[in-house]
């Protein structure tokens, strides 16, 4: 392992560790020498930690072990840990569970061993290996219950320690003195893993706390006071994560250190300890959801400044005082504005008196003071600007422009003081250097987070500050920066050997990097890192040493600096830094090198974001000098540097000159040098060059870069130079684009020729040659699915690598062949072989490299989203055939018969890795989405494994639950033997920790929403039958599993899992409350769950339970209660009783002290408020159908019977225990309502209302609280607003005083309105607020919540009377018809609109009325006459003037809300619409749903109603509008030749009738020009009746337009349709549409005119008689005539009989002395309709139909018409004897019943006759004159 790289340690370390596993269970073998005995547990771990502490080449020798050793080797040192590592896996973890203690004790004595810390940094490595031992097992490789029983071995380490701290504190003795020196990096890595334990463990890890005997508090808070700062750091982290984990811990922690604190205020150690565990904890809350009261907050500010007050009081507290309260306060930022911002005021007091006011000050300051005031001064400083920049960082809306001055004077201030402390550390010595160095980090820090301008003044000494940090002109030793990697490209990874970050070792192979300090960061660094975010990667802050921590800082600083500075600065310190590097010799200069090029990168960097100039050519030439220079450096690294700093200088310069001439430089360096290292630095150069610019940029050089590149890539005898070059290859290959295409061929054959070529051991040669494949095969893109030959041959040429690189043995290279063909399956999936690329993947899925995994799950999470059936059965193909053709003892796939997906979930339980969880959990997800629905079984047993695997099977002495499989896993482990040293033993599977339980139930929901679609998953009966013929798989069948895995989660012990389990729960009840049970009608089937669903919520209400929780499931709670689900008063009473014990948590409880934030107080009480307001909408909402019901079943009452009563009974019983529940409550819960709503009211007023906020806070939050607490009322308010409006609309808005809130000297009614307004203005507050958007649930509520309100007298009353208001509320409804897009709400809209117009109407009527009653007092005293008739000319819109104004009319702001819905479903009616061609047709607007025609139909009622708001002149003002709209509808949706005739027609008519008679026609001030309007409007509709194709006019329907005329004339008033332009028009239509010849259309002509024929007016329907009758009458004629032998279907039927009651009409409507002549027209006709006896038997039904209505006409006209109708029979013989002959016919058929057996003859006499007629019919007329 000495000077081996990783590979190498790894695979070494991998041997020695199965060998050493191999000595511990390996079976004595019959006949060998009795000297081999097996080694003893202790004897392995002894030769394990001689090569951890001494190293060396002969560590594994018994006599080296015994010798003094040499200084560690860390090579050897990293090797050993992969192998404690490798042994601990191959031993298992039941054996690990069983040995724990002993690996325990083994390990802490490692880093307790003097050799393993001779210096600092030393020791600080030692615990990161330990740690990464630990890590790698304990969280590897035990389960939860495991994992607990090991933080309790912890407990013991950790007491055992204190307790030898204790002992050597007591005894003087030197050598246990020295022990315990010893012991803090024991304790170090023990609350390290303690508190990663604990953190993972999450709410699960309760028992570690709640346990008296083995508490794990107690121990870790003794250690707080431990000598050793490391050790007091580390359990104050310890104690965050434990607070993290267990939100219920943290307040209680937060005030024992506190208490202690106060106790211990004279102990060093104790000041230090409990100000690091305060800070750690503060820095944890932001973590926490619940967070902590804020008072915490004010208590541990006034022990800061407490702190800092009496830091001068005592000299031996001081420096601890000083930094613990600076400390305290830099935390206290952590908590964000809310709690900083009371405390903003003394906090810049406090920075400015930390430093001094003036330089005066300053200089004077130099003159005084010893060393140690020196020292405590320099800490408060640097304490102050941590608190600054703590404060900057994590409350930015707090740092405007008045706070950033009023910091500057103590920034600049610390400035002045860094440049004069030289001084004073010559004088008062070196010491003093750390603290300077302190105050430096965190100046930088600051500044580099205000914005520059602000501090501009001060650049030049800032500058000069800088570039003495990272050029180390004051600092003797050769620190360098660790940004140099960071600041390169990404993808230089190759190059600069990040790819380590890319393993799971990064923790230990980082301090093998060559760089400063690489891989030791330690919490003691910086304290101030305990309250800054831990980087996500890291599981302990590891801030860097203070040297490379100061340097890092500057270089940052100076980038941000730098592009603000003049151009001749810039080139001054270009020149300095070139001075610098040529002054420095050998190490130095390559640090200083590191150091100034980091710097400049940094620069560029932010020259780029900022698009700012480099500069002049004097610049340029500076910086291209110090570029090229390092080209040639011979560390990598700064040749890597100079390349990235040459492109990203070729950007910010952006001039083609400047590129030709960098890129020709590089060209003719490359062609004459020789050397490697220049070739290397140049190659690089070039594909900087072009990433920076581009293709299009750099298009003239690409040839000649490519040429030079293909060539330096072919150099065999330099595999660097080969690597360089291909790198820069695929460098410009990326960026190169379609400029790019014509090298792809010979860049293509080379790196086949190269991979084909090149020895595998050139790892980095096959690594390039991967990425220049990924890059060409990006650049070739789409095109490869050709199949041109040019294509098929790059297509096989990319196949033919891929196969190589698979086949390679590194990891590296095999990633990049995955990459590569998931490339390829992107742009040509057709030729990627499934069938060999995904076993290769399955096998591929259990290797032990990171970075392999990544590009295995990224791989599948592509393709799973195309072809997922085909990925899943080639994976369960590949495990069947693995495990047939796997050898005895062989390794196990990982792939078991659970398939790919199985896998994937066990992926999240071993892998800790971020990006590979969120890819694997990726690829579930859609694997899930496309074959969940079709395959429920398999996917809901695979959860369910999941979620039911709690019982640890890794505990030891725990027999394993479940059967077969238990079974199976204890034949493992007896038969675990290692004969074969490269098997993997078998040992328990960990049980699926509680991330992936969560995940699991994530995937539940999932499936439930996948299912969503298909109304078969949630119908049993249907399902089952499905199921029965073998075809599908649904999710109603699986309800008891749903219902089993919610149940599971929602009683779990982790917080996270029970919130996932409520969250489905709720969901299934939402799904499945109405499917019914097909066994058991009338029941559904979730009734049978009952238990379970009351068991499951039970626990979330026990008064240790989480707020947020117990929110849950109060929410859960409403649903399951209002679902209906639960129908018997005692079943739905277990979870009513547990929302009733829930108002516990409405009562302020003075006396205890809250554990969680004010703002998770609020999120509870308005959590249980919203769930009893949906609870009783539900409840109100049964009621009122079950009123509906009753109302419906007391109409039909006799019709159904004894069944309806009963089902009447049944509905009412449902109906009254819903409400019997509520009832009780309903009096407390609307006072609560109200003031919530009062609360959510105030909260929501904009910021510059703030100050007018109640200073004590509202009923649910506190003043501190409220911006936290807002989005819990947001969630909540809509709810509780629509329950209170039903209640007020239950008991009468102004029976009561409701919440009893009402002051003594205020009036009740002024106590409603200010109820009315504060309701009114929350919803016009949510509906109009453009800085809110409302969810459409929310939205739908508000207006529910509206129309309720506005149904009741005294509401609408109050809103009519304030116009202003209506019209406002008018405006929102527009807007919200604007902005949304719903049916459903557009329909509420509607209703609150019509609320409003009778709101408006009953005001105006009121008014109306009053004027009436003045004016007729005012006639009776003045003896006037008054017409009653008429309207006031004042009241109403429009006024006298009639001038509607546009935002001061409610009939305006309505008509415009009508016109919205109108034009966003008839675009065509806005005549502002340009045409342009692409309307839609008239024709297919009749297909609207129903919802929309009701919608439209609304609308045009509501538009109707609109005249009567206005005063007389005022409706003439819109009635114009209102006639366009409804006569457009007319012709938008009953064009001619539609399909058919949408129904809102019928209500436009409706209206246009209702306009026709308004009042407002008798108006003498108005009726002329209504008239007018009436007369348009008819014209119009004539003029839509007449087609025109050339203006693309299809015309109107001609039934409508018939009807629509017939309208008009029927209802306007006579001189409306009396003129002969209007008239003849109307006629012609009429006459078109009976002479169309379809029946339908002259059915509706008849009966149009039968109507008009009723006119009073002859002047009106005469041209109609004169013009159309005729015809008809005609018509009829010849229909008399054809009877007999043409046929008669049923429309003709119809139309023939509409024509005789036509003719009735107008026989009836005629003179007397016409009605002869008509009656000698209709006769004919109606007889000519009789049939002949003989013939009646064999007439269809219709023509007896005919024969029987004419002869009832004429039976009816006879008597009715005496004589008229004896004249006309007398002049037409053959007509009499029809009609006798049809008499007798009806009379005979009628007798033959009553006379059987009596004779009949066709030549009976008349008497017979009419005696047979009375028997029958009683005629009202004597025929016998008709016998001769």
């Amino acid at each position: 392992m000495d000077g081996s790289n990783y590979d190498v340690r790894c695979e070494v370390a991998k041997l020695l560790g199965q060998l050493l596993a191999a000595t511990q269970s390996a079976k004595a073998v019959p006949g060998s020498a009795k000297g081999n005995k097996q080694l003893k547990l202790e004897d392995v771990l002894n030769i394990l930690s001689a090569g951890f502490l001494r190293g060396g080449t002969g560590f594994l020798k018994a006599g080296e072990m015994i010798k003094g050793g040499t200084s560690v080797n860390r090579d050897i040192r990293v090797g050993v840990t992969h192998a404690y590592v490798e042994f601990g896996k191959c031993m298992g973890g039941l054996w690990l569970e069983r040995n724990i203690s002993e690996l325990l004790s083994h390990l802490f004595s490692l880093v307790s061993n003097p050799r393993s810390a001779p210096f600092h940094v030393d020791a600080v490595y030692a615990r990161k290996c330990v740690n990464f031992i630990l890590r790698s097992l304990i969280g590897g490789q035990l389960g939860e219950r495991a994992q607990i029983a090991t933080a309790k071995e912890l407990y013991l380490v950790i007491v055992k320690q204190m307790n030898v701290v204790e002992l050597s504190s007591n005894d003087l003795e030197k050598n246990q003195q020295t022990e315990a020196s010893l012991t803090h990096h024991m304790l170090v890595c023990a609350l390290h893993e303690l508190g990663c334990l604990v953190q993972s463990l999450g709410t699960s890890s309760a028992p570690l706390v709640s346990e008296p005997s083995s508490g794990i508090i107690e121990p870790v808070v003794s250690v707080l006071v431990h000598p050793a700062p490391a050790a007091r750091l580390a359990a104050a982290w310890c104690l965050r994560c434990i607070s993290v984990a267990l939100p219920l811990q943290m307040t209680i922690l937060i005030e024992r250190c506190m208490t202690r604190m106060q106790h211990l205020k004279s102990s060093v150690e104790a000041i230090s300890g409990y100000s690091f565990a305060l800070a750690a904890m503060l820095g944890g809350v932001r973590e926490t959801a619940l967070g902590i009261p804020h008072s915490k907050g004010k208590q541990i500010f006034a022990i800061a400044e407490e702190l800092l007050r009496t830091a001068t009081q005592n000299s031996r507290l001081s420096l601890q005082r000083t930094q613990s309260g600076w400390l305290l306060l830099g935390a206290l930022m952590t908590l964000g504005p809310s709690v900083v911002k009371g405390h903003l005021p003394r906090m810049l007091l406090l920075w400015r008196n930390a430093f001094p006011r003036s330089s005066k000050e300053l200089e004077s300051e130099k003159a005084r003071g010893d060393a140690f005031t020196w020292q405590v001064t320099l800490e408060g400083r640097a304490g102050a600007l941590a608190a600054m920049h703590s404060f900057v960082l994590h409350c930015p809306e707090l740092v405007t422009e008045d706070v950033t001055r009023r910091l500057l004077p103590p920034l600049e201030c610390a400035l002045t003081m860094t440049v004069h402390i030289v001084g004073v550390i010559k004088m008062y010595g070196s010491h003093l250097k750390a603290s300077a160095a302190t105050v430096r980090l965190r100046l930088y820090d600051v500044l580099s987070l205000l914005p520059p301008e602000s501090y501009e003044g001060a650049f030049s000494s800032l500058l000069r500050e800088l570039v003495a940090e990272f050029t180390l002109t004051d600092n003797p030793a050769n620190t360098t920066t660790s940004l140099l990697r960071s600041m390169c490209h990404v993808d230089d990874s190759i190059i600069l050997g990040t790819w380590l970050q890319e393993t799971d070792h990064k923790t230990i192979e980082d301090q093998l990097q060559p760089n400063s300090a690489s891989g030791s960061g330690a919490l003691e660094h910086d304290p101030a890192s305990l309250y800054i975010q831990c980087p996500p990667s890291e599981s302990v802050p590891g801030p860097l040493p203070l040297g490379v921590a100061v340097i890092d800082s500057s270089v940052r600083l100076y980038g941000v600096v730098f592009p603000r500075v003049a151009h001749k600065h810039r080139l001054q310190m270009l020149e300095h830094f070139a001075e610098c590097i040529k002054q420095a010799k050998s190490t130095r200069q390559q640090a200083v090198q590191i150091n100034i090029f980091t710097a400049v990168l940094s620069a560029l960097k932010c020259l780029a974001e900022t698009k700012t100039g480099f500069g002049n050519v004097e610049v340029r030439k500076a910086a291209v000098d110090l570029v090229l220079g390092a080209l040639g450096s011979l560390n990598p690294i700064l040749r890597c540097a100079a390349g990235e700093a040459l492109g990203r200088m070729v950007q910010v310069v952006s001039d083609n000159k400047f590129i030709t001439e960098m890129a020709q430089y590089s060209f003719d360096r490359l062609k004459s040098a020789r050397d490697a290292v220049t070739r290397t630095g140049h190659s690089l150069a070039l594909g900087c060059l072009h990433r920076y610019v581009g293709g299009m940029g750099s298009g003239h050089h690409l040839n000649t870069s490519i040429s030079i590149l293909l060539a330096l890539a072919q150099d065999t005898s330099s595999p660097l130079v080969q690597v360089w070059a291909l790198h820069a290859l695929a460098l410009i290959a990326d960026s190169g684009g379609p400029m790019f295409r014509t090298f792809v061929e010979p860049s293509l054959s080379l790196v086949l020729q190269l991979l084909l070529s090149v020895a595998p051991s050139n790892v980095d040669v096959h690594q390039c040659l991967g990425k220049c494949l990924a890059a060409l095969i990006t650049t070739i893109g789409p095109e490869l699915q050709g199949n041109t030959s040019t294509i098929t041959t790059a297509r096989l040429s990319c196949l033919v690598c891929c196969a190589i690189m698979q086949d390679h043995p590194d990891s590296m290279v095999q990633s990049e062949a995955i990459s590569c063909l998931q490339q390829l399956h992107l742009f040509a999936p057709r030729h990627v072989n499934l069938t060999t690329l995904v076993p290769h993947l399955c096998e591929t899925l259990s290797s032990p490299h990171l970075i392999l995994r990544r590009a295995v799950v990224s791989c599948l999470r592509q393709l799973v989203q195309r072809e997922a059936q085909e990925v899943s059965d080639y994976s369960m193909s590949f495990a069947s055939d693995a495990k047939t053709d796997r050898p005895t003892g062989s390794k196990s796939s990982i792939i078991t018969e659970t398939g790919l997906e199985g896998a994937l979930f066990s992926l999240l339980d071993k892998d800790y890795d971020r990006k590979l969880c969120s890819d694997t959990q990726d690829t579930l997800v859609s694997l899930l989405q496309t074959l969940a629905a079709n395959n429920l079984t398999k996917w809901l047993a695979l959860i369910k494994d999941v979620l039911q695997a709690s019982s640890d099977a890794s505990t030891v002495n725990t027999p394993v639950e479940e059967g077969e499989s238990g079974q199976k896993e204890d034949d493992d482990d007896e038969g675990l033997n290692m004969k074969n040293i490269n098997a993997e033993p078998q040992r328990p599977i960990v049980a699926p920790r509680w991330p992936t339980r969560v995940f699991a139930i994530e995937c539940m929901l999932k499936i439930i929403a996948a299912c969503d679609g298909n109304e078969t998953h949630f119908q049993l009966d249907t399902a089952k039958a499905l199921r029965q013929k073998g075809s599908g798989d649904y999710l109603v069948l699986h309800l008891s599993e749903l219902v089993r895995m919610a149940f599971i989660a929602a009683t779990s012990d982790c917080d996270r899992l029970r919130l996932a389990g409520l969250s489905a729960l709720q969901e299934i009840i939402v799904k499945f409350s109405k499917v019914p049970e097909p066994e058991f009608p009338g029941h559904v089937l979730l009734e049978q769950y009952q238990a379970q669903v009351g068991a499951a919520l039970r626990p979330a209400f026990t008064p240790e339970t989480a707020p947020d929780v117990t929110a849950a499931a109060c929410e859960v709670c409403s649903c399951w209660i209002g679902s209906g689900v639960a129908r018997d008063l005692n079943d739905l009473r277990r979870v009513h009783q547990l929302l009733v014990s829930s108002f516990a948590k409405l009562k302020d409880n003075k006396d205890a002290s809250p554990l969680y934030s004010e703002s998770a107080s609020t999120m509870e009480k308005l959590s249980v408020l919203k769930a009893w307001a949906e609870v009783y909408i539900v409840t109100m909402e049964a009621e009122k159908e079950h009123q509906k019901q009753q109302l419906m079943l007391s109409k039909s009452r006799g019709e159904g019977g004894e069944d309806v009563d009963e089902f009447g009974d049944y509905l009412g019983g449902s109906g009254e225990s819903l409400l019997s529940l509520v009832q009780p409550e309903i009096k407390m819960l609307s006072k609560h309502w109200l003031v919530a709503l009062k609360d959510y009211a105030l909260l929501s007023l904009p910021p510059e209302y703030s100050s007018q906020l109640p200073a004590e806070g509202g009923g649910f939050y506190t003043f501190d609280t409220m911006d936290s607490s807002r989005p819990h009322y947001r969630k909540a308010w809509a709810s509780m607003l629509y329950a209170v409006s039903l209640w007020l609309k239950e008991t009468g808005f102004t029976s009561v005083d409701k919440d009893n809130s009402r002051p003594a000297n205020m009036k009740a009614d002024e106590s409603d309105v200010n109820r009315f307004n504060l309701l009114i203005g929350i919803c016009v507050e949510a509906l109009c607020n453009p800085m809110s958007v409302q969810p459409l649930e929310t939205v739908n509520l508000c207006l529910k919540a509206l129309d309720t309100l506005l149904d009741d007298p005294w509401t609408r009353a109050h809103l009519g009377s304030d116009q202003v208001l209506t019209i406002e509320l008018l405006n929102v409804l527009h807007r919200l018809l604007l902005t949304r897009d719903s049916i459903e709400c557009f329909g509420l809209i509607m209703d609150v609109v019509r609320q409003i117009i009778r709101a408006a109407q009953s005001h105006v009527d009121n008014e109306r009325a009053l004027s009436k009653e003045k004016e007729d007092k005012g006639a009776s005293t003045g003896g006037e006459i008054v017409d009653l008739l008429s309207m006031p000319v004042d009241i109403g819109d429009g006024g006298e003037s009639g001038h509607i104004v546009p935002g001061k009319s409610v009939a305006f702001a309505t008509l415009e809300v009508c016109l919205c819905v109108l034009v966003r479903h008839m675009p065509a009616l806005n005549p502002s619409i340009p045409t342009t061609g692409f309307q839609i047709s008239s024709l297919r607007q009749t297909a609207f749903s129903e919802a929309t025609n009701q919608l439209l139909a609304a609308s045009l009622q509501i538009m109707t109603d609109l005249p009567m708001l206005c005063s007389p002149s005022g409706s003439v003002s819109v009635l114009p509008t209102i006639l366009f709209l409804t006569t457009g509808v007319v012709k938008e949706l009953a064009a001619k030749n539609s399909e058919r005739v949408s129904p809102v027609v019928a209500v436009a008519l409706q209206c246009l009738k209702v306009l026709c008679t308004s009042p407002l026609l008798k108006e003498p001030t108005c009726s002329s020009v209504w008239k007018r309007h009436l007369q348009s409007a008819l014209a119009t509709v004539l003029d839509f009746c007449k087609p025109d194709p050339e203006k693309d006019k299809v015309g109107l329907d001609d039934t409508t337009a018939l009807l629509c005329i017939a309208v008009f004339i029927v209802s306007c008033p006579t001189d409306v349709v009396c003129p002969s332009n209007l008239l003849s028009p109307c006629v012609d239509q009429f006459l078109q549409s009976w002479q169309t010849g379809s029946l339908q259309v002259q059915l509706k002509c008849i009966q149009s005119l039968t109507s008009i024929c009723q006119h009073s007016d002859r002047q009106i329907f005469s041209p109609f008689v004169h013009k159309v009758v005729v015809l008809i009458v005609n018509y009829l004629g010849s229909v008399g005539k054809d009877s007999s032998s043409g046929a008669i279907d049923e429309p003709r039927l119809a139309v023939v009989i509409e024509g005789i009651r036509l003719m009735e009409t107008m026989l009836s409507a005629a003179e007397e002395q016409h009605k002869l002549n008509l009656l000698s027209l209709i006769v004919p006709i109606l007889v000519s309709f009789l049939i002949d006896q003989d013939k009646l038997h064999q007439s269809s039904a219709f023509h007896r139909k005919l024969h029987d209505t004419s002869l009832q006409k004429l039976v009816e006209i006879g008597p009715q018409y005496r004589t008229q109708f004896l004249a006309v029979l007398q002049c037409m013989p053959e007509l009499r004897t029809r009609f006798e002959a049809a008499v007798r016919a009806q009379h005979h058929q009628r007798s033959k019943p009553t006379s059987a057996g009596r004779g009949t003859s066709g030549g009976g006499g008349s008497a017979g006759g009419a005696q047979a007629g009375t028997q029958s019919i009683q005629l009202k007329m004597d025929f016998s004159n008709f016998a001769a």
